[in-house]
């Protein structure tokens, strides 16, 4: 197969190019493609030498409106980051296509020439995680909440009878008895953990000031469960108001700092980081959904999460804890997924990083 390679002035390296592992496409003006890299040749099941001059919606099939997302990204010279968006060959007929990510972003190499790079979701090592995680309420929590309430009531039955006994023991056999106690206690715990997973009322979307919300979050974490551990504050004071539920959102913030505090220890790190990122927005089944420019990251040095763990995180009862209940990050899905936001996790040894993506309040509503 003969590639066609960007030139020098279009990208500095042609062996770069060739080796990058994604689908990567530079094109022109009206979106039509200068060159293509051999992965994107695989990807459209055409040489770089046919692809050159063809506008790519000729070769590609969506369910959303792409172009006019990718014309308003190229006029305001900021990058579009689309999330889930399913992909198919403009010729294929059949099928719902691939599922992928998209980034598209100015390129310097000439005017208004645009970088895309398609990453599908199996290379890039995760599923959907917003998606996987709806899936995964319907069939682990709804079975668990039916239950949650018929254990609760025989195992208080179990306890008082445990504390009963333990009235009337010798020191050697009330260890046994305070054993069962404790036990039951701790499955009462995740008993109501699965209950309030179940019964989440609907946020209470309002104009919210994200640094507020994440000064709360600091003070009460620094008073228990972060007491001792340096908690750097790396905000972007010039962020406008998201619109979020600022009880809901600083449940989230404590449940992720304390997975934070438990990963990097007592000696370790915490970073809370806010920013903006201009054309941030999600794919939804109507198409592309509203924009989520407003970020937020938790940040820990810790050893990171093991990486068979990192693609089902978001699930229930998946946990990387010793007796871990696997029902925080879930929740966590869920509330941010209730905001229309999303919420995602990158890790590697000695730096972990939890990142929502929130919408900003409308203009109107800022100014009440």
């Amino acid at each position: 197969m003969n590639n066609t390679a960007p030139n020098s002035d279009m990208i500095d390296g042609e062996a770069l190019w060739a080796a990058l592992p994604f689908p990567t496409i530079l094109l022109g003006l009206n979106d039509d493609i200068l060159a293509a890299n051999p992965a994107a040749e695989s990807f459209l099941m055409a040489s770089a030498r046919a692809l050159v001059g063809t506008p790519l919606w000729d070769k590609l099939a969506y369910k959303a409106a792409l172009a006019e997302a990718f014309e308003r990204a190229r006029a305001s010279q900021s990058p579009l980051f689309v999330s889930e968006m399913r992909l198919a060959l403009a010729s294929n007929t059949k099928g719902d296509g691939q599922a992928c990510n998209l980034q598209f972003a100015p390129y310097s190499g000439g005017p208004e020439q645009m970088l895309l790079v398609i990453t599908p979701l199996e290379m890039s090592g995760h599923l959907p995680q917003q998606s996987r995680a709806k899936t995964s309420v319907r069939s682990a929590i709804g079975m668990a909440e039916m239950l949650a309430h018929e254990i609760k009531n025989p195992l208080a039955g179990i306890t008082g009878a445990a504390q009963l006994i333990g009235m009337n023991l010798s020191a050697e056999d009330l260890e046994l008895s305070d054993l069962i106690v404790s036990e039951s206690h701790r499955i009462v715990k995740l008993l109501e953990q699965v209950e309030q997973f179940g019964n989440l009322s609907l946020p209470d979307l309002k104009p919210t000031n994200l640094h507020d919300v994440l000064d709360r979050a600091r003070r009460s974490a620094l008073v228990g469960i972060g007491a001792g551990m340096e908690i750097i504050e790396d905000y972007d004071p010039s962020l406008p108001l998201a619109l979020a539920d600022s009880d809901q959102l600083l449940q989230v913030l404590l449940n992720l700092l304390k997975n934070a505090a438990d990963a990097a220890g007592k000696s370790g790190q915490i970073r809370l980081r806010s920013f903006y990122e201009h054309g941030f927005r999600l794919r939804t089944e109507a198409g592309l959904g509203q924009p989520l420019p407003l970020q937020i990251e938790v940040i820990d040095d810790g050893p990171g999460v093991p990486p068979e763990l990192l693609s089902e995180i978001f699930d229930p009862f998946v946990s990387g804890k010793e007796n871990g209940t696997g029902l925080g990050l879930a929740l966590t899905a869920k509330i941010i997924g209730a905001h229309d936001g999303w919420v995602s996790c990158t890790s590697k040894p000695g730096e972990t990083v939890f990142r929502i993506s929130l919408p900003r309040a409308l203009e109107s509503k800022e100014t009440t």
